[in-house]
């Protein structure tokens, strides 16, 4: 049985920063916004979006934001590292969207082919953190790096170049603006084991206010049940009001490549429920990221992540919908 907030409760405020502009990707949080989850939990949740500007998770460490919305592991890694204590209490994404992708039938058509590429466009963010593993484990080098700064013009312009993406976002960009459909190659189908779309919040609050976090959890949890098998439109109304870049052709691909793929929906997801977070397979990703030089040795876990609040099925019920 779901806790329902009483009518004359009043709500707990709660402000839930995003790293990056509103888009679907962030579906399910706004789909709780919007059908009245959030609400029926007793939380009124006000989404600060994020943006190429903005490092939102400064809000959270600063108490300025109850919950952050973390890109992937090694976010944690680096907070642990930094004794800075934010702890990761779901896995929203059970595999991480990035992609690279390359031109069709220019000797790049397999994920082997891509360390051969003339040139690699990687962010700033990819290169400190991802590269060092696909150095490592596929061989790619650092010579051949030119900073992407999502724009992909420079990478439709040189058909022996590779991109990092969203797997997403750019496929469909370039295809719109480029006149093509890039190979996309998604680093989860290679090794890269990462969750993503992670659920953050302060140790503090974690502390004081178990059932704040328990709450947040689960309606974001029953917001993505709703999202991916629901009425969304209204979720992606707001989508599209807070960011007017956005637009309905955008919105349905990114929607149906999480579909697709199984980036909400796959994984432990599939029997513990959406948001399932493994410890073992937390551990082999970071000894990974460590053994490359993307994550600092020696860093206990434990103090990271906090299992409680998930892993007990809920959101199995919209696998029925399918």
């Amino acid at each position: 049985m779901f806790f329902v907030a009483p009518p004359a409760w009043a709500l707990d405020r709660v402000v839930f920063a995003s790293n990056w502009l509103a888009q679907a990707e962030h579906g399910g949080f706004y789909q709780a916004v919007e059908d009245g989850t959030y609400a029926k939990y007793g939380l009124d949740v006000k989404i600060v979006p994020g943006g190429p500007e903005r490092n939102n998770r400064l809000l959270l460490a600063a108490g300025r934001a109850d919950f952050y919305m973390g890109d992937n592991l090694i976010g944690e890694f680096s907070a642990l590292a930094e004794n800075i204590p934010i702890v990761t209490v779901a896995a929203i994404f059970q595999k991480d969207p990035l992609v690279f992708m390359s031109h069709p039938g220019a000797g790049l058509d397999r994920f082997e082919d891509l360390p051969k590429a003339d040139k690699a466009f990687v962010g700033l963010a990819t290169l400190t953190t991802v590269w060092p593993w696909m150095e490592k484990e596929w061989g790619f080098r650092r010579d051949r790096v030119a900073t992407y700064n999502f724009n992909s013009a420079p990478f439709i312009a040189d058909k022996h170049s590779i991109e990092q993406g969203y797997l997403t976002s750019e496929p469909f960009a370039i295809a719109r603006s480029g006149g093509f459909k890039p190979n996309v190659f998604l680093l989860a189908d290679h090794g890269y084991d990462t969750y993503a779309t992670t659920i953050e919040t302060r140790r503090d609050l974690l502390e004081k206010n178990p059932d704040l976090v328990r709450r947040f959890v689960e309606a974001s949890i029953l917001g993505w049940v709703h999202y991916l098998h629901g009425d969304n439109r209204a979720a992606n109304a707001l989508i599209k009001r807070e960011n007017p870049d956005m637009d309905d052709a955008q919105i349905a691909f990114s929607f149906q490549q999480m579909k697709a793929h199984g980036i909400v929906e796959s994984g432990d997801a599939l029997t513990r429920g959406i948001g399932a977070m493994d410890s073992a397979r937390i551990a082999r990703f970071y000894h990974e990221m460590a053994a490359a030089g993307a994550a600092p040795a020696g860093l206990d876990l434990a103090l990271g992540f906090d299992y409680s609040f998930v892993n007990k099925g809920l959101g199995l019920e919209g696998l029925s919908r399918n």
